[in-house]
């Protein structure tokens, strides 16, 4: 199109009152280009002029910078080309339906367009979402685009949806976050009424201001609610029936009715009370009844909760109890051991006195549990103070020695016992001297780890115990060197540094080899 103004007053058919704008010829008679740009962007946010085989020919952009610098872009190049893979299927579409025979018949009425979604595409391959129409030109208008392939047979109106698709975009999550919420809701509320229906106490919500009960669940029903002779089926939900409703107190008797009055009262001002104890209708026996305030929403309510009162343990069956203790410690296999706090025997079982080799428990009973530890005036001191500190001490390694002077090694463990006002100590000693390794060592492997070799501290001297294992180190270096030089003494000798001499000396100590004759077949004096 040029600048001129455009009159298709000669070429332009008769208006037809049935279609839309029928005096728009009248109107738009000698109407500048300008204008005309101006009214094909007007209607949408993206305005495309489309020829005969669907190429974009011009661009009309809205004032959205973003969608005036890529829409620059798409002039010269199929309209199929300039969507995502997923929306060309809609821009055929869009073109066979737009492109159908006749349009512009006489007498009939150009069908109203139809917006259909397509993502455009952007800078790095971003989808941009736009809501896309098409409108055929009528023969007259396309002639007076021009003539030939290039001639504008169509214009796309293009709306942005990327505010409508971000808004839609924020409901989502807006929905999904409520749905999450109230599935955590439902989660929650389901586990409240499970452990409510479970509990084996009975609970109670009563509603603060009139005390009518709004629920109970099955163990309080089975408190309150009387009834006459065996429960038939169904009769824990007809007891429910009868609770909730009911002002509370029901069930229990009318001369605790007062201490209810005055726990909720309690309650109401302090959130809490502390139990009390009442009887149950018809002589039943007695409950514990407790009660807690909480407020839902703008109603306030008490949370009861009932429980059978435990009778007091007879004396007969606390003393069994204690027998039966005592029983299984003097019979116990492992070593038990109560003292006072400064370390000396109150009593012993018959597994400690066996094995400090003693016949009787007085023999051990007033002695001082050092007389028979590893480490006289260490090992005890040391237990003492932790159990003084922290109250317990587990798995203490040392040994035990015995009356005629065998020891075991053992493993204590320990606690300090609160009695009234005094306390005493109980200890477990655990005969580990017999107990079998766990890993099978070679005969060239270190018979002792680190944490094994430090326990040795205190009961073997620090030489005995630098000399064991320099011996076994030296020992395994020998070994390698023969080895190496397939009992060569002499290269032996030579690689580890030694005299010859000195190497037969350390193969005699340690009894390696056949010092009959060297690697050489001397004879070796």
């Amino acid at each position: 199109m040029d600048d001129q103004t455009v009159d298709r007053e000669t070429s332009a058919p008769r208006p037809d009152p049935g279609l839309p704008f029928a005096r728009a010829a009248a109107a738009l008679e000698g109407m500048a280009v300008a204008d005309l740009r101006a009214l094909l962007a007007a209607p949408a946010d993206l305005a495309l002029l489309l020829d005969g085989e669907g190429v974009v020919r011009d661009v009309a952009v809205s004032e959205d910078a973003g969608l005036r610098e890529i829409g620059s872009r798409w002039v010269g190049l199929r309209w199929a080309d300039v969507v995502a893979e997923e929306s060309r299927e809609k821009i055929a579409t869009l073109l066979r339906a737009t492109w159908k025979p006749s349009p512009w018949a006489a007498g009939s009425e150009l069908p109203p367009p139809a917006w259909r979604h397509v993502n455009f595409l952007g800078p790095a391959d971003e989808d941009i979402p736009l809501s896309v129409c098409t409108v055929a030109l009528a023969p007259p208008l396309a002639a007076a685009s021009g003539r030939g392939p290039g001639a504008i047979r169509l214009v796309a109106f293009a709306r942005d949806m990327r505010p409508l698709a971000a808004m839609q975009q924020r409901l989502v999550e807006a929905q999904q976050s409520m749905e999450r919420d109230y599935l955590r809701f439902r989660h929650a509320e389901t586990r409240y009424r499970h452990l409510f229906q479970v509990s084996a106490e009975g609970m109670l919500v009563v509603d603060a201001a009139s005390t009518r009960i709004v629920e109970a669940n099955p163990a309080a029903a089975g408190l309150l609610v009387v009834s006459s002779g065996s429960p038939p089926a169904g009769a824990a939900a007809a007891g429910l029936d009868r609770l909730v409703g009911a002002v509370f107190p029901v069930g229990l008797d009318s001369a605790h009715h007062d201490a209810i009055a005055a726990l909720l009262v309690t309650a109401r001002a302090a959130g809490r009370a502390e139990d009390i104890r009442c009887e149950l209708t018809d002589g039943r026996g007695e409950v514990s009844v407790s009660a807690t305030m909480f407020r839902q929403d703008s109603a306030a309510f008490f949370l009861v909760r009932l429980s059978r009162a435990q009778a007091p343990v007879g004396a007969a069956e606390l003393l069994n109890t204690n027998a039966m203790l005592l029983k299984l410690a003097q019979s116990a296999p492992d070593c038990l051991v109560v003292t006072d706090l400064d370390g000396r025997v109150l009593s012993a079982n018959a597994a400690f006195v066996e094995l400090v080799q003693l016949a009787t428990e007085e023999q051990v009973r007033g002695e001082s549990l050092d007389r028979w530890l590893g480490r006289t005036g260490v090992d005890l001191s040391v237990l003492i103070s932790n159990l003084r500190q922290r109250g317990s001490v587990r798995l203490f390694a040392t040994t035990l020695r015995g009356s005629y002077g065998a020891a075991t090694e053992v493993e204590i463990s320990a606690t300090l016992v609160p009695h009234g006002k005094e306390a005493f100590l109980g200890f477990t000693i655990r005969d580990v001297g017999r107990r079998l390794s766990s890993d099978a060592r070679s005969r060239r492997e270190l018979p002792r780890s680190v944490g094994q070799l430090t326990e040795l501290v205190g009961r073997v001297p620090l030489k005995d115990i630098v000399g064991e294992t320099t011996d076994l180190i030296e020992q395994l270096c020998i070994e390698a060197a023969l080895e190496l030089t397939r009992d060569n003494r002499a290269s032996a000798a030579e690689m580890l540094g030694l005299s010859r001499q000195s190497l037969y000396v350390k193969l005699r100590r340690f009894g390696l080899g056949d010092l009959g004759a060297d690697g050489d077949g001397k004879t070796v004096p």
